[in-house]
């Protein structure tokens, strides 16, 4: 019986072995690889390759994207919970803070995570009327400031890799949920910085974003401020966006510091 007990937690640290394998050549991967592609740099039979991604594609922590596979939804929220403990909140925390109050309206810290980006901070408004948005929570990347700035700051040829099937779900009348108005929504985000979600997600809401880029100049994160369209400013670039923009410039030397991410799916 001993023997037994052994022989099934040695059969099963095998398995999560070869699973844990798949997901990391799915993560180092430059593009999508395909199965075939997963099967020979792992070196394992394609029916074993196969059976793995099928299980992982149904738990969320793989995706198929154009005939191969990316990380998925859930390990990438999971792995978000883990920012809350990281440098890039904790680096920016004083610039965060800074911006709350300077524009008197709620912040989002957001990262990528597959078609989304995920909260990992929130600084509440001041005021009597609250966002229900919470850390941990996804938020599209084509029709929030966050998703919209974030794809505008990636090269051309990584965004139509993460164009290319993305859900363009029409959240609100207004949302653009075709592929060549959000092409040309994020030619102009690119051009003057920020991008803005004006009630593409949420009625009554509307955001203003910027992304935050690492030491190597690849996007890892972005910023927002939301406001209620009762009370918005008149001059939203005073009151937000160029707040917004500092925030964006003092956090380039503090993200210089810390190690470059390894890349967003």
């Amino acid at each position: 019986m001993g023997n037994s007990l052994l022989e099934t937690k040695v059969a099963g640290a095998a398995a999560f072995a070869k699973f844990m394998t798949v997901l990391q050549a799915v993560a180092d991967a430059q593009q999508p690889p395909t199965a075939a592609a997963l099967a020979r740099a792992c070196g394992y039979p394609r029916p074993t390759v196969y059976r793995i991604l099928a299980a992982l594609a149904e738990q969320g922590m793989l995706m198929e994207s154009g005939g191969g596979y990316r990380l998925g939804p859930r390990l990438l929220q999971l792995a978000s919970r883990s920012w809350s403990q990281f440098d890039l909140r904790a680096a920016l925390a004083p610039e965060l803070q800074a911006l709350r109050d300077a524009t008197g309206e709620t912040v989002h810290l957001a990262v990528p995570a597959g078609a989304e980006m995920v909260y990992i901070d929130k600084l509440e408004s001041p005021g009597p009327v609250r966002m229900v948005s919470r850390v941990g929570a996804g938020v599209a990347l084509h029709s929030s400031a966050v998703g919209k700035a974030y794809l505008a700051a990636l090269g051309e040829a990584e965004r139509e890799r993460l164009l290319d099937g993305l859900p363009l779900e029409a959240r609100m009348p207004s949302t653009l949920a075709s592929l060549p108005a959000l092409r040309v929504a994020l030619a102009e985000t690119a051009a003057r910085g920020y991008a803005v979600d004006d009630e593409e997600n949420e009625p009554g809401i509307v955001c203003y974003g910027v992304a935050l880029r690492d030491a190597g100049g690849r996007p890892v994160a972005g910023v927002s401020v939301s406001t209620l369209l009762f009370r918005r400013r008149d001059d939203p670039q005073s009151a937000y966006i160029d707040p917004l923009l500092r925030l964006r410039d003092a956090a380039a030397a503090k993200l210089a510091m810390l190690p470059a991410a390894s890349g967003a799916v």
